[in-house]
């Protein structure tokens, strides 16, 4: 199609591309025509999701169905944990766990004859009902899709749905009836904080780059989401890149930039190539590249590949990086508002930051400030994995408890067991224990009890798992992606994984414990930039609210969470052992001895704690302590 040259062209297209969306609106039910999304992220595409849209299409055809259903990709809907997912519009059905061989029921049944598969429902797991809607579904009734608000309702392939969903329209007021000055205040209005992890006012970094003159600006979008467990990021650019690059652009419009980057780890393919056909769509459209919209405003967008290093998730790293240089941190100030990318005045703001903006211009300043906290405003996007029943995406209002994320959406812990902590903010955050459930997540409660929001990462972990474990697991990572530039990071941080190794394999001291409080501090005052300053808060925070495992590992050579391989001792009772020899013939060191029909022995300087004696014996006769 031809260029769209004004705004006014913009608001006929919108116009005229609604009836894409006809079916997905609120009071469609009258519609004859239905529509099919099939989850196209990562996580579903893995599990054979395109297999089924190709199955379904082919149906449709078969069937003579063109022209009354659509099959289409869409964006991750977050339920990760019940995917692939097939939701059917009008009537919002939402089938779970489908695969290519479900398809045919689910055309005969329900498109052709509008009988719902009911064994494809979601099941309520107190209740045992099934659940045909998404929104009567527990996961989803707390949540505010915000930043996700079109993953898992638009094809993120075809910016005419995006258009069809008022896209672009933020940027076309915006260039045509705000000066540059107007579009800051906006955003400084809202409240609106960068969702990155520092948690920074986005207006008042976008007025800090608006200050400084300079022929050339930049704009970079951070997409090198490394945390453990984090998938926010990726699934946004998967379902709905148009939102990011419509949020560089007003950014680039309200500080004078003309360029943009997109900064994106090559580990995320799909995300890559869905963002290439979302540039491509809007340089065709005329929404990015000369005169857009008809005005004076030029700004286009290339995108940078990051080989996977943690540290370029910190700006100046990031910024070296696309240069072409290593991914290492700078000292600061001067902040990159004033001297960034090719020492010009450059703002980095974060995926999810980005594709608040868009939504901020729709709705207005004061409508986005009515979600949230008082110092904390709209919504914030989880990853919540771990031990939890419910594991995928989740967006919530600022000031959540922490509960309600866990139990009411999560759907509480997994197997039975006992929530034992949450860890937030992935190798920078900390852990929260149980008698801090309640806590609302916002920037300020989360810092005052050892952790911090992050990137989003939330995992969850039950009675079952060693804490002095997890914080040596962290400190694993961030000493494996620390660029070295700093002694405190690149020898302390290496010191602490040391201590910790030692502890949970049984050759800790006193001593240590000493020395692990000093370094946490020390590196903690003293590093160059986040990464490091931060590295410390799995350590800090585990030693705060579980430091009797510490000292069961010190001083009792013992891991209360059975998890430390070192620390176990497998034993076997002679009052339930009836000399089988099936532990013995199960050893692979032979270090269990004993007569058939005569209970048995481990030897336990032998014994590798493997555990197998305990899988092979059938009487329950052997403990693992």
């Amino acid at each position: 199609m031809p260029k769209i040259t004004s705004y006014e062209k913009l608001l006929e297209c919108y116009k005229e591309y609604q009836p894409l969306l006809h079916t997905r609106k609120d009071g469609a039910a009258h519609v004859d025509t239905k529509t099919v999304l099939i989850c196209g992220g990562t996580g579903c595409q893995s599990s054979d999701s395109l297999h089924i849209l190709a199955e379904f299409n082919r149906l449709i055809a078969e069937k003579h169905l063109e022209g009354k259903v659509e099959a289409s990709i869409t964006g991750c809907f977050g339920f990760c944990e019940k995917g692939p997912i097939v939701k059917v519009f009008p009537d919002n059905t939402f089938y779970v766990q489908v695969t290519p061989a479900d398809v045919l029921e689910i055309v005969e049944q329900d498109l052709i004859k509008g009988q719902r598969v009911t064994r494809l429902l979601y099941e309520e797991p107190n209740k045992k009902e099934k659940v045909a809607a998404s929104e009567d579904i527990p996961f989803y009734k707390l949540q505010k899709r915000v930043a996700l608000r079109n993953c898992g309702f638009i094809n993120p392939e075809k910016i005419e749905e995006y258009i069809a969903n008022a896209g672009y329209q933020a940027l076309g007021r915006a260039l045509t009836q705000m000066t540059p000055a107007q579009v800051i205040d906006e955003v400084k209005r809202s409240g609106l904080r960068g969702r990155g992890g520092a948690g920074f006012s986005t207006g008042k970094k976008w007025e800090f780059a608006s200050m400084y003159e300079s022929e050339e600006k930049f704009v970079i979008c951070n997409a090198d989401e490394g945390d453990p467990g984090a998938f926010m990021d990726r699934s946004i650019m998967e379902g709905d890149a148009h939102s990011v690059i419509e949020g560089m652009a007003l950014a680039g419009y309200a500080i004078g930039a003309h360029q943009g980057y997109v900064y994106i780890r090559a580990e995320y393919p799909l995300a890559v190539n869905r963002l290439k056909i979302a540039l491509i769509q809007a340089r065709e459209h005329g929404l990015l590249g000369e005169h857009i919209l008809g005005t004076n405003f030029n700004f286009d967008i290339d995108i940078r590949l990051g080989a996977g290093a943690f540290v370029c998730g910190e700006e100046t790293a990031l910024i070296h990086s696309v240069e072409g240089g290593r991914g290492e941190p700078r000292n600061k100030p001067p902040f990159p508002a004033q001297s960034g990318l090719w020492e010009k005045p450059t703002i980095v703001n974060n995926v999810e930051t980005l594709a608040n903006i868009p939504i901020l211009f729709q709705e207005g300043a004061a409508k986005f400030a009515e979600l949230g906290s008082q110092t904390s405003k709209g919504t914030k996007v989880f990853a919540l994995a771990g031990k939890v029943n419910n594991v995928g995406l989740v967006e919530v209002p600022m000031g959540t408890p922490l509960r309600k994320i866990i139990y009411d959406i999560g759907g509480g812990i997994r197997g039975g067991a006992n929530f034992k902590a949450a860890q937030t903010g992935g190798p920078s955050g900390g852990c929260i224990p149980a008698q801090f459930l309640d806590t609302p997540i916002d920037y300020e409660s989360l810092m005052s009890i050892g952790s911090m929001m992050g990137s989003g990462g939330m995992i969850v972990l039950n009675d079952h798992d060693c804490m002095v474990n997890i914080a040596r697991f962290y400190l694993e990572f961030t000493v494996e992606e620390s660029c070295g530039r700093c002694a405190p990071c690149r020898i302390g941080n290496k010191r602490m994984l040391e201590i910790l190794t030692d502890i949970t394999e049984g050759r800790g001291t006193e001593a240590d414990l000493r020395e692990l409080k000093e370094l946490s501090q020390t590196i903690t005052d003293t590093s160059l930039c986040g990464l490091g300053q931060t590295a410390p808060n799995p350590v800090i925070s585990t030693m705060k609210y579980f430091w009797d495992e510490y000292e069961a590992h010190v001083k009792e050579k013992r891991c209360p969470a059975g998890v430390c391989q070192k620390l176990l001792k497998y034993e076997i009772d002679p009052a339930k052992c009836i000399g089988c020899t099936a532990c013995a013939r199960g050893c692979p060191v032979s270090c269990i001895s004993g007569s058939a029909k005569q209970p048995h022995v481990i030897d336990q300087t032998r014994c590798i704690k493997c555990g197998a004696c305990m899988t092979k014996c059938r009487f329950g006769a052997i403990s693992r302590n």
